[in-house]
């Protein structure tokens, strides 16, 4: 179901559901979840059942629930547009939950501060923490090790038979890690790595190595 990692003496458990928990800090690690998109694109005549909405609500409680953390953090992109139904369902989960809440702002946030504000999750362009840098758009920086979302990795397996099969995956290179999109309705791009990068794919309920080499 997990995989625990090493990064800089910091441990961290990969969760099938694409959420990262880091124990020193007792803190969620969550990017791209892409609320409203659901609403967004059943707006505009998409075919989508109403209820599609619910399941990233359910991912989220599944997932906090496994952990219990201290803290969540939001890798960017929480929302995927501008304000529309899932918002009730969101104020709704962050009464539930009652855990402290950080937004690192991502492209796709537009929704004002002041809404976040008003339940009390703070929001900031990045944040530096014991030798982490938490943002939204991959980079590098010296110093310091990024864990960021954006790009929503992938990776592309090949059978004997020609066979192929593309799993969303968390993608680390020597200077950052950058999580899968969390949410459930997202798209996904295709990794190129190095020999030096380390993949761990998302096959099912399980997040396994993948061994580079035979890409």
């Amino acid at each position: 179901m997990t995989l625990e990692i090493t990064i800089n003496h910091n441990h961290f458990i990969l969760h099938y559901s694409g959420a990262m928990y880091w124990a020193e800090q007792s803190m969620l690690l969550i990017s791209d979840v892409h609320l409203g998109k659901v609403s967004h694109f059943r707006k505009h005549g998409a075919a989508i059942p109403d209820i599609a909405k619910y399941k990233n609500f359910r991912k989220l409680d599944e997932v906090v629930e496994y952990f219990n953390p201290e803290k969540i953090c939001f890798l960017g992109d929480l929302f995927h547009s501008s304000l529309n139904t899932e918002w009730e369902l969101f104020e709704e989960w962050v009464h539930r939950i009652q855990k402290p809440i950080v937004l690192v702002a991502g492209n796709h946030d537009i929704i004002p501060v002041k809404k976040f504000e008003a339940l009390r999750i703070n929001i900031c362009s990045e944040w530096v923490l014991n030798g982490f840098l938490l943002v939204h758009h991959p980079e590098e920086r010296e110093g310091f090790f990024t864990m960021s979302g954006h790009i929503h990795p992938a990776v592309q397996l090949q059978g004997m038979g020609r066979q192929r099969m593309k799993l969303p995956c968390f993608f680390r290179s020597e200077k950052q890690m950058i999580l899968p999109a969390f949410g459930a309705f997202t798209g996904t791009y295709i990794m190129q790595p190095g020999e030096n990068d380390k993949i761990y794919g998302i096959i099912k309920n399980e997040v396994i190595k993948i061994n580079v080499e035979k890409l």
